[in-house]
């Protein structure tokens, strides 16, 4: 078949299709936004209403008691979605970059041994739970003629990852950016998805053409030459170009220039086989560090992403997920015992990690919280296992049905912990240099809010 030229454009979207897309879009977004509010209401971060549009919009609810009005409103084919997807996308990666601009290196160096051990506990006793769930379930849920073994360690994949993307917008909503908690949950949660991506790969070359050890070697020397990258040749080049386009006094030519680079970041540990919300994050990192941006020309991007963009993204998330699957007994058994097994094996593996670290419990528990949210990063994973032949349809809907309880679990169980952590003097620094660009706590701080009277005095 021969190749496209600019005689032979390809063709563009019809009316029919643009008006749905349209409309698709207007609809998450409104009522995202809504239930966001009411989740706020109810003194819950506004990711948890955003990421139940999806769910009662999808197949889940709506689809399953209208169906006809669903297809009707939403996109019903592949290509349309993949329009909503895309606007998704590039608010997750754009999110994700903004999180990392809020990294305090400084602190995490000072750090880095509670952030390294609660990384690789929280990774490897979920990864383990996983595995062994994975020999165990029933053959009926295996799909086709998958091997076990490449189900057990697909599952324990999927088990043993955070969700930086939830995790940001979790720890956004709740204002907890500047905290040293919310810091730890950040920088352990990103070694969790690199490595979780890692081990993706993996899997995923099991289940085609098998697994060597080339496949892994190669896998890991991507992932480090990134980041040796990144830190020497990529860090010259944000400020080069960051440094050029400051030179407008308007704020446009440098938000350009950030998406740009956000972008390319995103593209190049895609296009070697790891997410793209790795390199967008790492982007975030050196964008953050001192002297390379005035951060308060962000702050437009920072509203047109958590306003819009973040919430079309969370929204979406819910839609390919049908939770009536469940309602087989065989399946809504596995997906309790799986849920159990991941929600303890990730408490278990951040709080034993932060404990070896000699944080208090109360850390320990936050931690644990914050890293338990699975969110988008693990439907990402269930899809590549359904679409690979890993993964049933019931086993996906498993996995799809950790993710969202783990990011619902998330905001109260952290606001519960965060609330007897006392906050300190570089963390109160930290939110008033947030302050210069709109990101402070504020007032009363949803869930670090100390209930004594002298907030550098832990309760007893």
């Amino acid at each position: 078949m021969a190749g496209r030229t600019l005689a032979t454009p390809p063709p563009s979207l019809t009316a029919n299709q643009t008006l749905t897309f349209l409309l698709g879009l207007a609809l998450l977004l409104g009522t995202a936004v809504v239930l966001g509010r009411l989740a706020e209401r109810i003194g819950m971060p506004a990711i948890v209403g955003e990421l139940l549009t999806g769910v009662i919009l999808g197949p889940s609810l709506l689809g399953a008691l209208a169906p006809g009005l669903t297809s009707r409103i939403l996109p019903a084919t592949a290509t349309q979605m993949h329009l909503l997807d895309a606007v998704g996308q590039v608010g997750v990666l754009l999110l994700v970059a903004i999180t990392g601009t809020h990294l305090d290196l400084a602190m995490l160096h000072r750090r880095r041994a509670a952030a390294i051990t609660v990384s690789l506990s929280g990774l490897l006793i979920p990864l383990a739970l996983g595995v062994a769930a994975g020999t165990v379930v029933p053959a009926s849920l295996i799909a086709g003629t998958t091997e076990r073994w490449v189900f057990a360690l697909f599952l324990g994949v999927a088990m043993c990852v955070s969700a930086i993307p939830v995790i940001a917008k979790t720890l956004t909503d709740m204002r907890l950016l500047h905290r040293d908690i919310g810091q730890l949950t950040l920088a352990a949660g990103t070694v969790d998805d690199a490595v979780g991506w890692l081990l993706l790969s993996i899997v995923s070359a099991a289940a085609t053409v098998g697994v060597g050890a080339g496949a892994i070697s190669r896998s890991a020397a991507y992932l480090v030459a990134f980041l040796a990258l990144a830190a020497t040749a990529g860090r010259v080049l944000v400020r080069f170009v960051l440094t050029r386009a400051a030179r407008s006094p308007q704020a446009g030519p440098t938000l350009a220039a950030v998406v740009v680079l956000v972008l390319v970041g995103a593209a190049t540990t895609q296009a070697l086989g790891m997410e793209a919300t790795l390199g967008a994050f790492v982007v975030g990192i050196l964008l953050g560090l001192p002297g390379t941006i005035d951060q308060a020309k962000l702050a437009p991007m920072r509203t047109v992403v958590l306003s819009i963009l973040a919430p079309i993204f969370m929204a979406t998330a819910g839609l390919r997920m049908d939770l009536t699957a469940l309602r087989r007994a065989d399946v809504a058994v596995a997906a309790a015992a799986i849920l159990m097994l991941a929600v303890a094996g990730k408490f278990a593996g951040a709080y034993v990690g932060a404990r070896l670290c000699r944080l208090n419990q109360w850390e320990a528990l936050a931690l644990g919280a914050g890293m338990n949210a699975r969110g988008v990063v693990e439907v990402i994973i269930a899809s590549v296992g359904l679409r690979l032949g890993v993964l049933s349809v019931a086993t996906y809907t498993i996995v799809v049905a950790v993710a969202v309880v783990t990011s619902l679990m998330a905001p109260p169980v952290l606001r519960w912990a965060m609330r007897r952590i006392a906050e300190n003097d570089q963390e109160l620094l930290r939110n008033a240099q947030l302050a210069s660009t709109g990101q402070a706590a504020g007032g009363r701080e949803q869930g670090s809010d100390a209930p004594w009277p002298d907030r550098k005095k832990p309760p007893s």
